[in-house]
């Protein structure tokens, strides 16, 4: 098995495992912020509900963006799209809503784990997508006049 080979093994497999890793999150994020959390939610003060319901927006942003992240990483694995198509800037991550630390210190625990984990997933899935930038010393132009430079 040739390195580029398992590499494309090693990413499909990642990618896989950020998938369902996203989809559960997603899961119980909408588990509490739609059931669970209500009680909590209605607990707090009339700034912090606003606060509560913001972050909660938040965190369905992000882990939208990542999903729709990986099903593009799938498809270029799947031969369903090019490599190439799926740098375009459409396709890419983008920048996460911010949340700010102390608005998220002052939720619930639940709450709190929740917004932690989707920027954390998005922090990981945003270094692969920076990894993803083609860099001039990757072009199949470059390598095929490498290869004829030094076989002359």
């Amino acid at each position: 098995m040739t390195t580029d080979q398992v590499s494309s093994r090693l990413h499909r497999r990642l990618i896989d495992a950020l998938y369902v890793e996203a989809m559960v999150l997603a899961d119980e994020a909408r588990t509490y912020f739609d059931e669970g959390g209500r009680h909590e939610r209605e607990a707090l003060g009339p700034m912090a509900r606003v606060a509560f319901s913001c972050e909660s927006l938040k965190v369905t942003t992000r882990l939208m963006h990542v999903i729709a992240w990986l099903l593009t990483q799938r498809a270029v694995d799947a031969g369903e799209m090019s490599r190439s198509d799926a740098l375009d800037p459409s396709r890419r991550l983008g920048l996460p809503p911010h949340t700010d630390p102390q608005v998220v210190a002052e939720m619930p625990p639940q709450a709190r784990a929740l917004v932690e984990a989707s920027i954390d997933l998005f922090r990981r899935t945003a270094r692969l997508d920076a990894d993803q930038v083609v860099t001039p010393r990757d072009s199949p132009v470059r390598a095929i006049l490498q290869r004829l430079a030094t076989s002359i």
